[in-house]
This record gives structure tokens, C-alpha cells and sequence, in this order.
């Protein structure tokens, strides 16, 4: 099982560029799905069958003794990695059926994303100083997050060539190796050019060189849980640390677009979702909004 495993995750690497952060979590999922299996008492891969599979979606959901319970999004994931395992080492010969053909996930509950209310976003902005090498770091961070929509990974991801001053630009390296070109708002970039002049000079000091804009205390790449440490703490300071995750600021970017009459698909270049279905959960929040203030507002709407 370990060897198909492997070679499983080495054709998503190699033959579909599935993005590493992709590959961890599947990397996971299959392990608990060994464990689960040696459990039952089987042995190879070519033993399973289909009860097998739906066992283990009972067991991502329930939990089994060792795992706590998944929320219905991480069991979806999980169940489409065995799914995909079991269709690979079928069309690779390893096995003669695909025992998990006609076991389907189950389908993701769909949640409305969180975002921020514009006043809330402004104050967490404004809770980095502007003194010191960590501060100005965190402010170019938060800034460049909400104004530009990007993910965690991207940010921390930039490199000094990704940031154009000319065209007032960055370029994201996004899922799947796709990149894209983002405008950038103006405090946005003069939050840049300030941790770029004051500050990340000091912490390259401490380091061995890298092209990374973003550093650590250590002068490398920032991580990106350091990255959403940063965003937790400054959140908590600011008394929104209930409501922020570390997408917080992308969806407020995105709710904020629509809410001023952006177009969808322009919000969906933005994010760099693959598919308009994608973003298009964004305008359920904008729908929502225009129901209450009409509700509220409108002198005949509860008549």
C-alpha cells in the first residue's frame, strides 16, 4: 500500500502539477486511509472493496478512536484522494477493478465566506506601528493581502522582481502554477516601499540572501504560518479575532469588489479561481446585503 501511495502522489507531482499544498493534504488523507485499512484487516490494495471505502467515510465523519472527526469539506477531500488512488492504480495495472467507482463524497456543505466589514478591515490595518523592522513587515503584509486578494502562499511567495512600481502590479504564483498579474492599490504599495527601504534591509542582514520580499526575524522567506500569525495577532489587537481566518482578508477583497458594482468575472481574474461558479459564492453575501437594507428600508417590503 505504501508503494502505491507513493507512486500515486508521484504522478500527481510530475504528470498533473498538483500544488504541494495538495500534496500534504492528500499525502495525510491517504494514511489515515492505510491505517484504516490495516485496521480491517486488509493487506493490499488489490483486497479492497467498495465497503471498505464507505467505512472509512463513515469513520472521517464519526471519528474512530485515533482521529477526531472531519468537518464535511476535509472528509470530501479525503474521499476524493482515495478515489483518485484507487483510479490510478487501475489504470496502472496495479489492480483489476476500481473498487471506488460508485462511491461518491459527499458534497461539501456550501458556507458564505467571512468577510470583514470595510471599517473593521481599516482598523486592522492600521494596528502594526510604524517603527521597527517586524511593524512595517506586518503593515506591507496586510495591506498587500486585502489589496490585492491574494492567498497566504502567494504573498509569502512574492519575490522582489514579482512587484512592478511602473504598472503598479504584482504577480501572484497561484494554485497549480498559474500565475497572474493583480493591480495594487497606492498605501498599499507605499506600505511596500517602506518595509523595503526601512526595514527589510535590516532583516536580510541576519540571513544568507533571498530574493524573497517578505523575511523572517532569521532574514528568510517568511512562512506561511508565520505569515497567518501575523494576521491572527494584529486581528486579536484589534478585537476581530472571532471573525478572522486566513482568507479573511481575500474574502472581504472580493465582497468589497462586488458590493462596488465590480463584475464577477473581473473578481474571478482577481482571485485567480479557475471557474466563475467559484467566486460566484461571493455574490450570495452582496444578495444577502441588498435583502436586509431593502427589508429594513423599503416601506412596503414586510406588507
Amino acid at each position: 500500500m505504501p508503494e502505491v501511495v507513493a507512486a500515486y502522489l508521484d504522478h500527481l507531482t510530475v504528470e498533473r502539477g498538483t500544488a504541494r499544498n495538495t500534496l500534504d493534504s492528500y499525502a495525510r488523507d491517504l494514511r489515515r486511509y492505510a491505517a484504516h485499512l490495516e485496521a480491517a484487516g486488509v493487506s493490499g490494495i488489490a483486497e479492497v472493496r467498495a465497503e471498505h471505502i464507505s467505512a472509512f467515510g463513515v469513520a472521517l465523519r464519526e471519528g474512530d478512536g485515533e482521529h477526531r472527526p472531519l468537518a464535511a469539506s476535509s472528509a470530501a477531500r479525503a474521499l476524493v484522494a482515495v478515489r483518485g488512488l484507487h483510479r490510478f492504480a487501475h489504470a496502472d495495472g496495479i489492480t483489476e477493478h476500481d473498487p471506488a467507482r460508485d462511491v461518491k463524497p459527499p458534497a461539501p456543505a456550501r458556507r458564505l465566506p467571512k468577510a470583514l466589514p470595510v471599517h473593521d478591515v481599516l482598523r486592522l490595518l492600521d494596528m502594526p506601528s510604524s517603527d521597527g523592522a517586524g511593524p512595517l513587515r506586518d503593515r506591507a503584509l496586510l495591506e498587500l493581502l486585502y489589496s490585492t486578494g491574494a492567498r497566504i502562499s502567494e504573498a509569502v511567495g512574492l519575490d522582489l522582481d514579482d512587484i512592478d512600481d511602473a504598472e503598479r502590479t504584482v504577480l501572484l504564483d497561484g494554485k497549480g502554477g498559474r500565475q497572474r498579474l493583480v493591480p495594487i492599490g497606492r498605501p498599499a504599495l507605499e506600505a511596500l516601499h517602506a518595509y523595503l527601504v526601512r526595514a527589510r534591509p535590516v532583516l536580510a542582514t541576519r540571513g544568507r540572501g533571498t530574493a524573497a520580499v517578505f523575511l523572517n526575524a532569521r532574514g528568510g522567506r517568511l512562512s506561511r504560518q508565520s505569515a497567518w500569525q501575523v494576521l491572527k495577532t494584529h486581528a486579536e489587537r484589534a478585537g476581530l479575532s472571532a471573525s478572522v481566518s486566513p482568507h479573511t482578508l481575500r474574502h472581504s477583497f472580493a465582497t468589497h469588489l462586488l458590493e462596488g458594482g465590480a463584475d464577477v468575472r473581473v473578481v474571478q481574474e482577481l482571485l485567480g479561481h479557475a471557474s466563475v461558479t467559484t467566486t460566484q459564492v461571493y455574490t450570495l453575501i452582496t444578495v444577502n446585503t441588498l435583502r436586509e437594507v431593502y427589508t429594513t428600508a423599503h416601506p412596503r417590503a414586510l406588507g
